[in-house]
């Protein structure tokens, strides 16, 4: 599956204008190209319309064959950044959940402000250990993939961190059906809750919720999503990981926050919703 985001298709459009020019500026028509490199005759403007994506060996030939060998390392390394802006699940994972955690360590680290909008589960910089051994489990079962759950957690736990150290803040904004999603169980998600009562009240953490029965006319539950400053944002796609760098897409999201932003309540309004899910729950173990 490929991802449609634009960042993804214009970073593709770029390299794929890079091999083209390379080719012209060789005096090569796609024709004599593949013969050169042995190619069907329909692989170069296959490549050049961002049909099918070159593969390292593919713009190695492409280089070699046009006379610029030098050029291959910098264009490798391109290919490499674009495909990894949409990443599967099952490449990212194939070891297990730990390695994926420690990868995301060195962006929180220069990031100052996180905007993270949830529609499905409590994010990871204010869950709780029981809270997050329950996603993660999940997960691992899902995707079928090593169970290195409690390393991963760890991980997660060494980066909370991040909450009161530095300058990070974090703008959180969460749908109310969140509170009351009874992910890890009733013992779990009351734990989780009275945590959220109390780190909501950390000068680095802004946390607003949407209630069930706020007017959605202008806005509605989307997927969710994180953004790091004005750099990047990350989406969860069932399918795989994709990363969001291109200027005018990363705006897209900073306006969605804002509308979200726009539905929540803070404060004391907040805080009475996570209460009213507690209490929920409180009532089921009686």
């Amino acid at each position: 599956m490929r991802s449609q985001s634009s960042s993804v298709q214009q970073a593709r459009q770029g390299l794929a204008d890079r091999l083209r020019e390379i080719r012209l500026g060789a005096g090569l028509t796609g024709a004599r190209l593949a013969a050169l490199a042995g190619w069907h005759r329909t692989k170069i403007s296959k490549i050049e319309y961002v049909v099918i994506s070159p593969s390292a060996d593919d713009i190695r030939a492409w280089c070699n064959h046009c006379g610029q060998p030098e050029l291959i390392p910098d264009l490798v390394a391109t290919l490499n950044a674009v495909e990894g802006m949409f990443v599967e699940w099952r490449r990212l994972e194939r070891t297990g959940l730990r390695v994926v955690q420690d990868s995301m360590t060195p962006l929180w680290e220069r990031t100052r402000t996180f905007r993270i909008y949830s529609s499905f589960v409590v994010p990871g910089p204010v869950q709780t250990r029981s809270y997050t051994v329950a996603v993660l489990r999940a997960l691992a079962a899902r995707r079928r993939i090593p169970d290195d759950i409690e390393a991963a957690t760890r991980v997660r736990e060494e980066r909370q961190r991040f909450l009161h150290e530095g300058d990070h803040r974090f703008a959180i904004v969460l749908e109310e059906s969140v509170l009351r999603n009874a992910i890890g169980g009733v013992e779990t998600m009351t734990g989780q809750l009275g945590h959220l009562l109390a780190v909501s009240s950390l000068p680095s953490i802004s946390l607003g919720i949407v209630p069930q029965n706020a007017d959605r006319s202008a806005t509605w539950p989307i997927e969710s999503f994180w953004m790091y400053d004005e750099k990047q944002v990350g989406v969860e796609l069932v399918s795989g990981y994709l990363t969001i760098t291109q200027p005018t897409e990363i705006s897209m999201y900073a306006g969605m926050f804002a509308e979200q932003t726009a539905v929540a309540v803070y404060g004391a309004a907040a805080r009475s919703l996570i209460s009213e899910a507690l209490a929920a729950f409180d009532n089921t173990m009686r």
